[in-house]
């Protein structure tokens, strides 16, 4: 299949190839230190006793759901644009964000009920063994690093969902250092620390969880960039030559990205190839200026919400007809006759193509004046001719 947009791309293809190769291999890398640290924690927190530990196990094995779901994203989510997804995968990140969001707030929320289950039982709780402070502190370097390293790789490639992803990092780094403390009261005789820590843990994680998956929903129901965005883009817009103002302008989401939507206001009487140049131009700006996956431009002669519609007014053979009857006369029009559809009426220029002399062509002139002053659909009727066929 190729991709509709794209001539002979294979749509299969990441259309980023370097952010896709960069997330890939940092994806791997956080898998393979996720692997380790959950078998680590898990099982030294279950024979050292330690609650917290444990619990930051069972983060680190949220974290390698989250990897799987973001390799899967990224291999899906950077395909071109095809037939059925016109804007392209993009979303795919955005939905993979919010399945791991709401995941996490879950296993958050089930790990404070649980740390505050065992503390209504505070005589049931034992002291940890010593080792578990030192599996504890080699998760807390092992997370940290691995927070520095995927920001870096996120940031270079600009990639919302890694960047998300970095900070969960950042989060289980957190964690493993409320583990760490929580370990180290208990093994100072506060045995009750380690639940409060597997507890706060708990309430970290489904923090987290809840603010990813929030972010996520807000850009699934295309929630607009934000105000000092918004604001660049208009002057973007505004500064292009031969825009004369600005009345919409529409923006939303798109993982990464956005997408633009604007209506520019030009000169209504210029031709319709200088519209759209003066369109693709501003199109242009934008997209060079800004982090955007695509732009609309919208050509307006006039501000539609401040203007009287033009909807009601017939089109030009059924106007054409109109005034040759009401000039009682088959004129000689050719077809450079423009009609400029402005606030409701019509102003027509009137091309002629026949010899006509100076007497006739004023007092068809004034007819033209007479008519439009009276007519329900006609603003002004000019007369072009060129005195040099005669």
């Amino acid at each position: 299949m190729k991709n509709h947009t794209n001539g002979a791309q294979d749509v299969t293809e990441p259309e980023n190839s370097e952010r896709f190769a960069a997330a890939q291999k940092s994806t791997w890398v956080s898998i393979v230190v996720n692997v380790a640290l959950t078998l680590l924690q898990i099982l030294a927190g279950y024979f050292g006793r330690s609650q917290s530990l444990m619990a930051d196990g069972l983060h680190s094995l949220s974290d390698l759901l989250s990897d799987i779901l973001v390799l899967y994203a990224n291999r899906h989510g950077s395909r071109h644009a095809d037939a059925n997804h016109p804007y392209g995968h993009a979303r795919i990140e955005t939905a993979a964000t919010l399945v791991l969001g709401a995941f996490l707030a879950v296993l958050g929320i089930g790990l404070l009920i649980a740390a505050g289950l065992r503390l209504q039982h505070p005589e049931q709780v034992q002291a940890v063994h010593p080792a578990t402070l030192w599996i504890a502190l080699i998760a807390l370097i092992a997370k940290e690093s691995m927070f520095q390293y995927m920001l870096a790789v996120a940031k270079r490639v600009r990639s919302q969902m890694l960047i998300a992803n970095a900070w969960h990092a950042r989060s289980d780094a957190a964690s493993s250092l409320v583990v760490l403390i929580g370990i180290i009261g208990n093994l100072l005789g506060y045995t009750f620390l380690d639940l409060i820590a597997a507890a706060i843990v708990g309430i970290m994680i489904a923090r987290m969880g809840g603010k990813l998956a929030r972010e996520a929903l807000a850009e699934l129901i295309d929630t607009g960039l934000a105000e000092e965005e918004v604001a660049a883009i208009r002057l973007s817009l505004l500064s292009t030559p031969g825009v004369h103002s600005l009345h919409e302008l529409r923006t939303r989401k798109m993982a990464d990205h956005a997408l633009v939507d604007a209506h520019i206001i030009v000169d209504p009487k210029i031709s319709v190839s200088e519209g759209h140049y003066i369109a693709e131009t501003a199109r242009q700006r934008v997209l060079r200026n800004h982090h955007v996956m695509d732009v609309m431009v919208h050509i307006d002669p006039e501000d539609d919400f401040l203007s009287i519609p033009n909807a009601h007014l017939p089109n030009r053979e059924k106007l054409l007809a109109h005034l040759i009857q009401r000039l009682e006369s088959d004129l000689p029009l050719n077809n450079r006759t423009l009609l400029h559809y402005l606030d409701g009426k019509i102003e027509v220029e009137l091309f002629l193509d026949a010899r006509i002399d100076a007497a006739e062509l004023s007092a068809l002139r004034e007819k033209c004046a007479l008519i439009a002053r009276d007519d329900p659909w006609l603003r002004s009727i000019l007369v072009h001719y060129d005195s040099a066929q005669k």
